[in-house]
């Protein structure tokens, strides 16, 4: 079968390999869409900064380069293995990628997506999304409603990122909100906000591109280089400052500007991994008793919740997703590393 194979740094390859056999518990999925990923510009430009076990077997998984990448996919049921039940040839699933040790503090919590030996599939696993077919526990599988196609199942786990981040900030409906980025993760954050019954919510992006992009959608946008984002939240608020805040930017002056414009007691929500450190004053936080969370990818329920949300057209692809064939994803990569495009799905068998 045809996959899209990384070796080694800026060693992407599109080969045959054999197809996976499915074993005890598991499920074989032949593979429909699979998205491209920041955390896959970091493993193919920086693959040890990523985390990316390169000489020594993953704790969890056992699994060694070369690595089939594609750990946002959903595709389509084609054999079950023993002991599976629950689960029928035809079924149509994204896949919850986390592997998880069970044993750390964090899996001790129940907070699986921050096991401190965490691996995903199709990044330090025995496949990936990138392939005409791959095998996973079938407890990974979350099915498809009739009403969502496997583009949008291949979406699931980006918009999970984007959901769980929202759930850390405790938002209401009614409350306001600042979201600082308009990338895939940026726009996920909007309509998640959405789906959480908040209607003010102001989008700071200075890629003039990225703010038409989710201006089509209809967010309200700020240039924040350029623009005045103060006087944009004090209007959005009614001067009272935003309840809650997003970084999805990765950016210092994000997290800044974004606890500038809460309201007192309001929350800031860090959801974007920052490649360089930043000064940071904790006065801030006094001042207002402000408070700064983190938000790592995504709970199984967080999969459901935007299953959920996407059989009630929820969410919008239009002018934010776009398509390419297995042998165009080195130049996808490139394109993304470029700042060019939002969202590019690879579909798996073309």
């Amino acid at each position: 079968m045809k996959a899209a194979v990384f070796h080694a740094k800026e060693d992407l390859r599109v080969e045959n390999v054999d197809e996976p056999t499915v074993s005890a518990g598991q499920v074989k999925l032949k593979n429909a869409f699979a998205g491209i990923c920041g955390s896959d510009l970091h493993v193919y430009y920086a693959p040890e900064a990523a985390g990316l076990t390169l000489d020594e077997p993953h704790p969890v998984t056992g699994a060694q380069l070369p690595q089939i990448l594609g750990h946002e996919f959903a595709g389509t049921v084609v054999e079950v293995g023993e002991g599976v039940e629950g689960v029928s040839v035809g079924d149509r699933a994204a896949v919850w990628p986390v592997y998880y040790c069970g044993e750390c503090p964090a899996c001790e919590k129940g907070m699986f997506n921050a096991c401190q030996k965490i691996g995903f599939h199709g990044l330090s696993s025995h496949g990936g999304g990138m392939a005409e077919y791959t095998t996973v526990p079938a407890s990974m599988l979350h099915k498809l409603p009739e009403n969502v196609d496997l583009r949008m199942g291949a979406l699931v786990e980006p918009m999970a990122v984007a959901w769980h981040a929202v759930e850390r900030s405790f938002v209401k409906a009614g409350h306001t909100a600042i979201v600082a980025g308009a990338g895939p993760i940026g726009i996920g954050v909007w309509f998640a906000l959405k789906a959480h019954g908040v209607e003010k919510v102001l989008v700071s992006e200075p890629s003039a591109s990225r703010r038409e992009t989710i201006a089509a959608l209809g967010a309200t946008v700020v240039d924040p280089v350029s623009g005045d984002l103060a006087a944009a939240v004090a209007e959005l608020t009614d001067g009272r400052g935003a309840d809650v805040a997003f970084d999805a930017a990765g950016a210092g002056p994000a997290i800044t500007s974004g606890l500038a414009s809460l309201v007192p007691g309001g929350r800031l929500v860090v959801v974007a991994i920052h490649e360089r450190a930043m000064e940071f004053s904790p006065t801030q936080l006094v001042m207002a008793e402000t408070e700064i969370a983190g938000a790592l990818a995504y709970l199984p329920a967080d999969f459901d919740a935007v299953i959920d949300a996407m059989s009630r057209g929820v969410y919008d692809t239009t002018g934010w997703v776009e398509e390419v064939a297995i042998d165009g994803v080195v130049g996808a990569i490139e394109k993304l590393r470029g700042g060019a495009g939002a969202k590019i799905l690879v579909r798996a068998d073309a």
